[in-house]
C-alpha cells in the first residue's frame, strides 16, 4: 500500500480509501451489511487507513455501521465524516447548515454515533451559501481546540470558497467527486489544492459503478437509488443515451487493461492515483471479494502512452470529460 500526507497538515494516510456511502442501505442500491463490516476488516489488515463517512449517508446509518464494524480497531485508522446539513424530525434532510451552533452540534452527534472520542478529519459536507465562512471555520477552529477533531476541511468546494476559508484558518482537505468520466477539477481545483498544499479526496473514482465493468445496456436501478434519474453531481452519465456511449469506453478500456492482466475498476483506480495533486482515491467497498481487486490497483502506475490511449478511446467514441462543464455547488 501506498501512503501520502494531505498537504501540509502533517496526517498521513493510504492513498486507497474506504467509503461508505453504499453502507447506508437506503441511498445506494443493495447491500449485504454483514458483508460490508467484514470488508472494514479486510481493509485495515490490507493496509487501508482511511475511511470515509457523512451524517447524511443514511442519514446516520452508514456512521452507525462503520462505528460497530470498527469496534477496536478505531484507532488503528484515519476516520473521516461529514456536517452540514439539517434534518426533520423524520430524519429528512431539509437543507444545508453550516451555521456555528449547527456544525458543534452535529460533529457531537457524529462522535456518538462513530462509537469514538475524536474525528481525525471532519468535513463540511456542501458550502451552505447562506452562512458567511467565517463562521463556518471559526466552527471547525473551536471543535479543533477542544480536541474533538484533529484535522478539519471542506468537501464540493470551488476555488473561490476555498480561498475564502484560508483566510480564516487552513483546510487539510477538499473532497471532490473525480474519475476517468467527469474531469471537472483539472481546470482549477486540482491545480489549486496542489499549490495551496491542501490534501485532495476524489470520491465516486470508479464513476458510481460505471468503471467496475459490471454494468450492461439492460442495467437499471432501483427507484429508490440514486442514480435512478440519470443524474451524478451535476452531470447526465446515467441519462440513457449518455449512459449506453459510456459502456461503449468501459468495453474498450477493459481491453487496455487486459493487456496489462489487470481489470476494469484497477484501471479506474490507477487512473485517479496517477494524479499528482490527489491524496485519496475512494473506493465504495461491499464485500471482502472486492477488497482484493482494488488494493492490487495501487502499484500500477500507468504510462504516457497508456493515459494517450484512454483519452483517445474517449475522443473516438464521442464521450464528454466535462472538464469545462460547471461544478455542483
Amino acid at each position: 500500500m501506498e501512503y501520502r500526507y494531505f498537504g501540509d497538515s502533517g496526517l498521513k494516510t493510504s492513498v486507497l480509501g474506504f467509503g461508505t456511502w453504499e453502507m447506508s442501505t437506503t441511498q445506494y442500491g443493495e447491500i449485504d451489511v454483514n458483508e460490508a463490516s467484514k470488508a472494514v476488516n479486510a481493509a485495515i489488515d490490507s493496509g487501508i487507513t482511511l475511511f470515509d463517512t457523512a451524517e447524511v449517508y443514511g442519514p446516520f446509518h452508514s456512521e452507525e455501521l462503520l462505528g460497530r464494524a470498527l469496534g477496536a480497531r478505531r484507532k488503528e485508522i484515519v476516520l473521516v465524516t461529514k456536517v452540514g446539513f439539517k434534518y426533520s424530525a423524520e430524519n429528512k434532510n431539509i437543507g444545508r447548515d453550516s451555521t456555528r451552533d449547527s456544525v458543534l452540534s452535529h460533529a457531537e452527534g457524529c462522535l456518538k454515533r462513530l462509537g469514538t472520542d475524536w474525528i481525525d478529519l471532519l468535513l463540511i459536507h456542501w458550502p451552505d451559501h447562506d452562512t458567511p465562512f467565517e463562521e463556518t471555520m471559526g466552527a471547525l477552529e473551536t471543535l479543533k481546540a477542544s480536541g474533538k477533531i484533529r484535522h478539519y476541511g471542506v468537501s464540493n468546494f470551488n476555488v473561490a470558497m476555498l480561498e475564502e476559508c484560508e483566510k480564516h484558518g487552513h483546510l487539510a482537505a477538499n473532497q471532490v467527486g473525480y474519475h476517468m468520466f467527469d474531469r471537472r477539477m483539472e481546470r482549477e481545483v486540482l491545480p489549486y489544492c496542489r499549490e495551496k498544499k491542501i490534501g485532495y479526496m476524489a470520491y465516486g473514482t470508479l464513476a458510481f459503478g460505471l468503471l467496475t465493468g459490471a454494468f450492461t445496456p439492460e442495467t437499471t436501478f432501483l427507484d429508490w437509488d440514486w442514480r435512478h434519474n440519470g443524474k451524478a453531481f451535476g452531470l447526465p452519465l446515467f441519462e440513457r443515451d449518455s449512459f449506453l456511449k459510456e459502456l461503449r469506453v468501459v468495453e474498450r478500456l477493459k481491453g487496455l487493461a487486459a493487456r496489462h492482466g489487470k481489470t476494469m475498476a484497477q484501471l479506474a483506480i490507477a487512473w485517479a492515483i496517477g494524479h499528482p495533486a490527489l491524496t485519496v482515491a475512494l473506493v465504495g467497498i461491499r464485500k471482502p471479494s472486492e477488497l482484493k481487486e482494488n488494493v492490487q490497483a495501487v502499484d500500477w502506475k500507468l504510462t504516457a502512452e497508456d493515459r494517450a490511449e484512454i483519452d483517445r478511446i474517449f475522443a473516438e467514441e464521442g464521450v464528454p470529460t466535462y472538464v469545462d462543464a460547471p461544478q455542483a455547488i
